[in-house]
């Protein structure tokens, strides 16, 4: 499981290339530096907190994880 910090601390990082790529699209669909901004800014704030909560979901899901048990040392 992990702490709510650690997801938020990869979906930040994630989403940091999302912002420039959706710029660029976004100026070129548009042809203004304006427009591309604020699809950027959307993005990047739509792409974030999906990808939060699509974590917190995930983190609660046990297929596919592998549970070590303690071996006491």
């Amino acid at each position: 499981m992990q702490h709510p910090k650690r997801t938020l601390a990869k979906a930040l990082t994630w989403q940091t290339s999302g912002p420039l790529m959706m710029a660029i699209l976004g100026y070129l669909t548009t042809g203004s530096i304006r427009a591309a901004g604020g699809l950027a800014l959307a993005s990047f704030a739509c792409g974030t907190v999906t990808y939060f909560i699509h974590e917190r979901i995930w983190d609660r899901i046990r297929w596919g994880q592998i549970i070590q048990q303690d071996q006491g040392s």
